[in-house]
């Protein structure tokens, strides 16, 4: 009777993972979605203080996220997009506090530690939450 059960629960595991794996990942423009989903662009701008970004995200293949307090500054860069990965690392070097359209940043394999490229960086769009309406 055990092992009935046994063979049960590992095709019920089986299962699962096989569900589970079968479903498909979001393309970058739905991850891209989803991360900006209920926020507004503001006026593109060429630099962000790079000291008080918070966090960055790779959506694979398309852009950057900078978190900035409760900003996010989307960056499509303007060449080397296509290279992005999602678990790169993000090396960037900059004259000053500012990181601007006119830098670059490396890409750098996670795993084997290896350079993978550059992205050239354009410009940075704010994407804020809309005011709340105070008069209600």
């Amino acid at each position: 009777m055990k092992k009935p059960l046994l063979l049960v629960g590992v095709a019920l595991t089986l299962t699962t993972a096989a569900a589970s794996a079968a479903k498909p990942q979001p393309t970058p423009d739905e991850q891209l979605q989803t991360a900006l989903a209920g926020r507004v662009a503001g006026k593109p701008t060429s630099c962000i203080n790079l000291a008080s970004v918070t966090s960055t995200r790779i959506i694979d293949g398309k852009a950057i996220l900078y978190r900035v307090g409760g900003r996010l500054y989307l960056n499509e860069p303007r060449s080397g997009a296509p290279s992005l990965r999602d678990d790169d690392i993000l090396v960037t070097n900059t004259i000053g506090s500012q990181l601007c359209s006119i830098d670059t940043v490396r890409l750098v394999d996670r795993a084997s530690q290896f350079p993978r490229g550059f992205v050239s960086l354009g410009d940075f769009v704010p994407y804020t939450m809309p005011a709340k309406d105070t008069l209600r």
